[in-house]
């Protein structure tokens, strides 16, 4: 599906000199003199790398629709991670940085939706929210008032995020994968 630069949003998948790309941010410009146009920073979904376009209102791209397909994380073997496509039971293995930093927060049997570009798997979304527990976090200085001070804490999947005084270790909490921040105690 055709549609003109200007249209571009930011979660846009688009085909741009023969690669694949997400617009990751956008900003409309208007010039005092020349036609407008849209900056659109975009990710390769295949290679990684990263661009800044210009797109005017004349010039068109193709949108690209991707596909995406329900997999369960299965284990991690090096630097790989298997996921079973929950129709078919078949098994599939794919980097581990195609996921980024998210990569650390996969479970065990954790549901995750996969994203498929001409049956070949570009990127894979976790759930946005995940519990998890703290093994160790840091005691509360006297004196620091509650409102908006944090300590630094470690989760059972080694990732450092910043927890509320009266969060101690061994307690389970919800904590947002992308953002890798504390949400909520855990019920």
């Amino acid at each position: 599906m055709k549609i003109s630069g200007v249209d571009i949003r930011p979660g846009n998948i688009i085909e741009y000199e023969g690669g694949i790309w997400r617009a990751v941010k956008i900003q409309h410009t208007q010039p005092g003199k020349g036609g407008a146009y849209m900056q659109v920073e975009m990710k390769n979904l295949i290679d990684g790398r990263k661009t800044n376009v210009r797109f005017r209102s004349a010039e068109t791209v193709e949108r690209v629709r991707l596909d995406t397909k329900d997999f369960q994380y299965l284990f991690q073997d090096g630097d790989m991670l298997t996921f079973m496509d929950k129709d078919t039971y078949e098994q599939i293995t794919l980097p581990t940085d195609l996921l980024g930093d998210a990569a650390a927060f996969l479970q065990d049997g954790m549901d995750v939706v996969m994203e498929l570009y001409e049956e070949k798997p570009i990127s894979v979304q976790l759930p946005d929210q995940i519990e998890a527990e703290i093994v160790e976090a840091d005691a509360v200085v006297k004196g620091q008032t509650a409102s908006s001070s944090y300590k630094p804490a470690i989760l059972d999947n080694g990732v450092r995020i910043m927890v509320p005084p009266h969060i101690t270790a061994g307690t389970r909490v919800v904590v947002d994968v992308y953002e890798q921040a504390y949400v909520k105690r855990a019920d």
